[in-house]
């Protein structure tokens, strides 16, 4: 892709801004106030979705005839940036109902799926997650899937795990990939809307984490599930293509996370090193300390930049054609680069705060413990440095 086509997204337009602010508010106002508890408890908010969607900040990308608000996926993006910044917890959370699960619905489900769960879950009635990841398949996730259905008439029957599964334990929706076709490597794979009312449904455990401690995250397990024929999502067998566009997708929409996270550490680290005082004056007055300052800065504003860029592209393609070729390659890229730049940004967010940093209870604390997380999930920092070298060494 022509990158250059995509100029203007360096720059926000006026109704752009105004959805970034409007989302920051709310968070700020509103998703702020839940961090403590959710990162000390591993609590979940269960009615905020509901309030976000009354406001319209669910269901980003989904037409309004199925109730969502019909925006862009760089729109969908500068939202979860702003609610980023404030509760990065919840918004892992929000992104995979909302992309991961939710975008993935209007964009592959055949107008019996749009039509049954799309309203629930743009209003935030119902809670979606995505479950490719098992406890042998990560990286390799199409590869090494042990998960199976097996055809009995209209119906599949779903036997297999899941686990690293974000909403997993809070999910009514869980879009389930499985093994159709066993010996076909990382094909002869089906894609599933599943119900977690249905019988054979399990939440194995709940998983603590390092990190995002508010966001709820599972194994899940399928025990002799049914699931009808028309609950295929996208075609029959031909489930690694929903894979690899999603991914795509994916890739691009977590970078925000990491913009949001770093916004918010520079704002923090700013406001103590102006009122730090260390040998008789403010550690903002120290020329090291400005050093890490004006880095965090740069850092953050190329990170804006080249995400917003990728977004625009990812906006503007047939979701049919991701998964190969350059934006294949970009996405990669723009996650890569915005959760190493999180990741530098963090540390020298707490080299700023000294010991206070250090303390769990912080808020540079919580940031800092989100670092991981980003340069694994959605693809490995590795795997994405594959992908990228991949498309250069190309012979296309």
């Amino acid at each position: 892709m022509n990158s250059s086509a995509n100029s203007h997204a360096f720059a926000l337009t006026p109704d752009q801004q105004n959805l970034m602010d409007y989302a920051d508010r709310f968070a700020r106002e509103q998703l702020y106030p839940l961090c403590e508890k959710m990162d000390n408890e591993e609590w979940w908010p269960q009615d905020t979705f509901k309030e976000m969607g009354k406001l319209g900040l669910l269901g980003v990308t989904v037409p309004e005839q199925y109730g969502g608000a019909g925006l862009s996926i760089l729109e969908a993006g500068l939202i979860l940036q702003a609610i980023s910044r404030w509760n990065h917890a919840f918004a892992l959370s929000w992104v995979a109902h909302d992309n991961l699960c939710v975008n993935s619905l209007y964009n592959n489900g055949n107008e019996m799926i749009r039509q049954k769960y799309l309203p629930k879950l743009c209003s935030g009635e119902w809670t979606g997650c995505l479950g490719l990841t098992e406890p042998g398949a990560g990286s390799d996730a199409l590869g090494s899937m042990r998960t199976k259905a097996v055809r009995d008439g209209n119906e599949y029957i779903l036997n297999g795990s899941k686990i690293y599964i974000t909403n997993g334990p809070i999910a009514d929706i869980c879009l389930v990939y499985a093994k159709t076709q066993p010996g076909r490597g990382s094909k002869g794979i089906t894609a599933f809307v599943v119900e977690t009312s249905w019988p054979g449904f399990k939440v194995a455990q709940k998983l603590q984490k390092m990190g995002f401690r508010g966001s709820q995250t599972g194994e899940l397990v399928f025990e002799d599930l049914r699931v009808p024929v028309d609950n295929i999502l996208g075609e029959e067998h031909e489930g690694h293509k929903v894979v690899m566009s999603g991914l795509d997708v994916e890739r691009a929409m977590i970078a925000p996370v990491n913009v949001g996270i770093a916004e918010r550490t520079l704002e923090l680290s700013v406001e103590y090193a102006k009122t730090r005082e260390q040998f008789g004056k403010t550690i903002a007055s120290f020329q090291m300390v400005q050093s890490r300052l004006a880095d965090m800065y740069v850092w953050i504003e190329t990170m804006k930049t080249f995400c917003w860029q990728v977004l625009a592209e990812v906006s503007h393609i047939d979701e049919a054609t991701a998964g190969r070729g350059e934006i294949h390659a970009r996405t990669a890229a723009s996650i890569m680069y915005c959760a190493d730049m999180c990741n530098r940004i963090l540390d020298n967010g707490v080299q700023i705060h000294g010991g206070t940093g250090y303390i769990w209870e912080s808020e540079m604390n919580r940031l800092f413990r989100s670092t991981k997380l980003l340069e694994i999930g959605a693809g490995t920092t590795e795997v994405r440095k594959m992908i990228i070298a991949g498309e250069l060494l190309s012979d296309q």
